[in-house]
């Protein structure tokens, strides 16, 4: 039985560095993964990504696009046949029709495969023929990569944290009231394990609604198909030093392990452990909205969501023999179009301090890692509004509770970001030199030439950064 064992994992190996040498002579390909914590815009990002690269029009900041050397692109059967097909003519029609709106969310992992055939350039491009490279494009929730930390910790260590994490916060007083009343030494009884694992959810998603980050386990948030399972009827409760075989403490750790092995584990091997280049979406502004607990919240979720990734750079050797790392990772705050251009560089700092140790940390390791401001869908008009004499950098759009147009200032970001960081660390209530709002704006309807994809802010810039060294 060793022996046979032993035997596959050879062959599987040897097949999968046959398959990597293949794919890296042949047919060259990037796996790029998107994620992003709630809100963030992952679904309208990789839609308006592969309209903008079809229709090229935009990309004026992708070098092979302005260069005219990007032939044609076109969308291919993915590799994968496991995994769902990232549903993107339903999507772009959702948001370029008619009466546009927001498609819905990413709620399980997706994939989709744009291949593009380019011109190659230097010195010898006049003598080789067009070359094709594939892009594989990986949605999944960001809520499922913080899971990744889970399985560096135990059941008791995880109740701990999270218990302690929690106390104080309003959205958790119902499941703290609850998780105080369980005897963790009494036998187990499945309706009590059901209602505190209910109550635990609740929480997860009130908390997230009020801008945390820190709303794991994640398929809490997006059970799917394992929704009312035992994988998922267990939450962190007081726990005793000592507790006795069939004990509510027991069951809860054994299904704290079950969740790690069968759920976590093997999106990290079928998914995650596969990504050539990564980008993060963060919805910066709503967090900024929310208030400096959020702000400090969202800079820990960074951090930890790097953790997760294996950053450095892939070697044709390092792909074959010990797969493949993260060798390039961005950092984008999303929804630049609810700000004036003139406050675009703020956005920027904000961004780039939020995931600075994030991103020294895998520069350290290899990895080419930046941060930027961008709008995927631009869905608003800029202007200046005079207001006790001077002009304040509005943005105008179609507001999206009431369906009415709206002139919106949403305050004045600092020059500094140490101006929000630090209240944020030290644990401020609230900002101390002014409130900064967030609205919801609609997509606004569209009228796009031929050869364009939907406007967008420094979409262009972002390809350059992720694939524009492989065109």
């Amino acid at each position: 039985m060793g022996l046979s064992s032993l035997a596959d994992g050879v062959l599987r190996s040897v097949e999968g560095a046959g398959a990597s040498l293949s794919e890296s002579l042949f047919e060259p390909s990037i796996r790029l993964g998107v994620t992003g914590l709630a809100r963030a815009g992952k679904t309208v990002f990789i839609t308006s990504l592969v309209a903008n690269l079809m229709n090229r029009g935009r990309m004026v900041q992708l070098s092979a696009a302005r260069e005219g050397r990007i032939e044609t692109a076109f969308l291919q059967p993915q590799p994968d046949d496991t995994v769902p097909r990232f549903d993107y003519e339903n999507h772009l029609g959702a948001l370029t029709g008619p009466r546009p709106y927001w498609p819905d969310s990413t709620r399980a992992v997706s994939e989709l495969r744009l291949s593009l055939r380019v011109q190659p350039n230097g010195l010898l491009s006049g003598l080789q023929g067009s070359r094709t490279l594939h892009l594989d494009i990986v949605d999944y929730p960001g809520e499922w990569l913080l899971d990744l930390a889970l399985l560096d910790k135990s059941y008791a260590q995880w109740c701990d944290e999270v218990l302690t994490r929690i106390r104080g916060r309003s959205q958790a007083q119902g499941f703290l009231d609850l998780a105080q009343k369980a005897d963790a030494t009494a036998p187990h009884d499945e309706p009590l394990a059901q209602e505190l694992a209910g109550a635990f959810a609740a929480y997860l998603q009130a908390a997230r609604a009020a801008g945390y980050y820190d709303c794991t386990p994640g398929r809490f948030l997006l059970p799917g198909d394992l929704a009312g399972s035992p994988v998922l009827t267990f939450a962190p409760i007081p726990l005793s030093d000592s507790p006795p075989r069939r004990s509510l403490h027991r069951e809860m750790e054994r299904r704290f392990e079950a969740y790690k092995s069968k759920v976590v584990k093997p999106f990290f091997r079928d998914h995650f452990a596969r990504i050539d280049r990564q980008v993060v979406l963060v919805d910066a502004l709503s967090a900024i909205h929310s208030g400096p607990r959020a702000v400090e919240d969202l800079r820990h979720a960074m951090t930890d969501i790097l953790a997760a990734f294996r950053p450095g750079r892939n070697g044709f050797l390092r792909q074959i023999l010990r797969g493949k790392r993260v060798e390039k990772i961005l950092f984008a705050a999303t929804k630049a179009d609810h700000l004036h251009h003139q406050q675009h560089p703020q956005l920027t700092a904000i961004i780039e301090a939020l995931t600075r140790d994030a991103r020294d940390r895998a520069r350290f390791a290899g990895a080419e890692t930046a941060a930027l401001s961008l709008a995927a869908l631009r869905a608003t008009t800029e202007e200046l509004r005079s207001h006790n004499g001077s002009d304040l950098p509005c943005v105008r759009g179609t507001l999206l509770d009431s369906g009415k147009p709206a002139a919106f200032y949403p305050g004045a970001l600092p020059q500094d970001p140490s101006h929000l960081l630090t209240p944020a660390r030290q644990g401020a209530e609230s900002w101390l030199d002014g409130e900064y709002q967030a609205m919801a704006f609609a997509p606004a309807p569209l009228t796009l030439r031929p050869g364009d994809g939907p406007p967008h802010i420094r979409l262009d810039r972002a390809a350059e950064f992720l694939i524009g060294d492989r065109l």
